[in-house]
């Protein structure tokens, strides 16, 4: 029987490293990497601690400055790292911490190894899914009792009295948006698309596996349980904060280092459109955690409660390719002869709000599990919701609608506004630049979907 050493080769296979390593640690040798590449250069011999040193020695290098500082080689780096210590972790059985290692080489790595990463992975999965094949693991068996014992988001009507009691004022009130129902192509080009009109399309997600296996706490954490993913809170942690876009280290009461997550300039400025307000507050934190812990966060989170955990603007479904499987994309994504932009997730409990904004591309919200509010404004009221100053603010709204400040702002409190209640299994389409702000009444999840039109493709 060969050891484990023996199978670290050949256990996960990685095809792109071993061919690219020369010239990659050559170039991280170049940028002052000399001690990286003794490490690795180890780990690649079948040491483990050296493997380890060089994933902390990358690590430091990301978090050396603002995220779009950090030389692209480093991130590369990082993969290389991430890779080796997954392979020691999988030949010694330890599925998990594999899984994590490879997926920190997803989100904080650079695109070189990603194919590497991506393969790993499926190794991991088959080889957990093996191993647990004639016994569930004994932190698996929790929740798997009677079907619908485990529903995510149970049926249920709103009470519309209560529901105003949280939303802002006026709401539901005025113009609710239009609903359609077999909606065309076409249809939606000439009546919608072309107009820049908001419309709700009732019947497109019928036959999606999501709309169904989501609701599953069980299938949840049985695809995606052990994957890490960033999520967003107002947690019991101590921030230091660099005003830096992609800089951002957390600390314990105990001062112990954290997880950083990077944003690049582009995708700051974005996120920034739907948390402008908690970006400017001294409660929002990050943090990396198993999806089967956000998952309790999740259920153990109230209405009521001020510090809710939201994995929001997430791009899940690239790196969690058996969750993206359960949706689609939609033909209306299509209009424009564009291009998809971005496919995001935004998942949590109940009293996330995404605070007004607006965003620069044509957006399908997918509503798949739960119920959530939307407020529209016409992108023709930009100066009168009072947007930042601020480059990287710019299309984000001064005006907090769950407590407006009228002296401040005095042209918003009647200002014309379209909003609806968006339904399990209902999509939105938002126009670019057109003002929205949303509130999950429920748990919910969701699916944005952003393109971009060609400007020079004919109609």
């Amino acid at each position: 029987m060969s050891s484990p050493a023996a199978n670290i080769a050949t256990a996960i296979s990685t095809p792109t490293l071993d061919s690219e390593s020369p010239a990659l640690l050559q170039s991280i040798t170049s940028h002052g990497g000399y001690a990286f590449t003794r490490m690795a250069t180890l780990a690649a011999a079948g040491d483990q601690r050296a493997a380890e040193a060089a994933c902390e020695m990358a690590w430091e290098q990301l978090h050396s400055g603002p995220w779009h500082s950090v030389l692209p080689v480093w991130r590369d780096a990082y993969s290389v790292a991430c890779l080796h210590v997954a392979k020691f972790h999988f030949s010694n059985g330890e599925f998990r911490d594999a899984l994590r290692s490879l997926d920190m080489g997803i989100i904080m790595g650079g695109p070189l190894l990603r194919k590497d990463l991506d393969s790993a992975i499926e190794v991991v999965l088959a080889a957990k899914s093996r191993h647990y094949h004639n016994g569930v693991a004994d932190d698996d068996k929790e929740g798997h009792g009677e079907a619908g014992s485990r529903l995510l988001v149970s049926p249920q009507e709103l009470d519309k009295s209560e529901v105003l009691r949280i939303l802002p004022i006026r709401s539901l009130s005025s113009k609710i948006v239009g609903k359609r129902s077999a909606l065309s192509l076409e249809a939606f080009l000439c009546e919608y698309f072309l107009s820049g009109s908001p419309v709700i399309i009732t019947d497109c997600m019928a036959h999606w596996p999501a709309r169904i296996r989501w609701n599953d706490m069980d299938y949840l954490r049985r695809i995606a349980g052990d994957r890490t993913v960033p999520v967003e809170f107002s947690g019991n942690l101590v921030e230091q904060w660099n005003p830096s876009p992609g800089n951002r280290i957390l600390n314990d009461h105990n001062g112990k280092k954290l997880q950083i997550f990077p944003l690049t300039d582009e995708s700051f400025r974005e996120r920034c459109s739907w948390v402008g307000k908690n970006y400017l507050c001294s409660e929002w934190k990050q943090e990396l955690v198993t999806f089967s812990e956000f998952l309790e966060r999740v259920q153990s989170t109230g209405c009521s409660s001020k510090a809710p955990t939201y994995l929001a603007q997430h791009q899940l479904f690239d790196q969690i390719n058996d969750l993206r499987k359960d949706i689609s994309i939609p033909d209306y994504c299509c209009a424009g002869g564009g291009e998809l932009r971005s496919l995001n997730a935004w998942f949590g409990p109940a009293g996330t709000v995404t605070p007004l904004h607006h965003d620069p591309h044509h957006n399908i919200l997918a509503q798949v599990v739960g119920k959530k509010y939307v407020r529209l404004y016409s992108a023709t009221y930009s100066e009168e919701l009072y947007p930042y100053s601020e480059t990287m603010l710019y299309n984000s709204s001064q005006v907090d609608l769950d407590n407006i400040d009228e002296v401040e702002f005095p042209k918003v409190r009647d200002l014309e506004f379209i909003d609806c209640i968006l339904e399990e299994g209902e999509m939105l389409y938002i126009p670019p630049k057109w003002w929205h702000y949303v509130r999950s009444l429920t748990t919910s999840f969701s699916v944005s979907y952003w393109w971009s039109t060609d400007s020079g493709s004919s109609m």
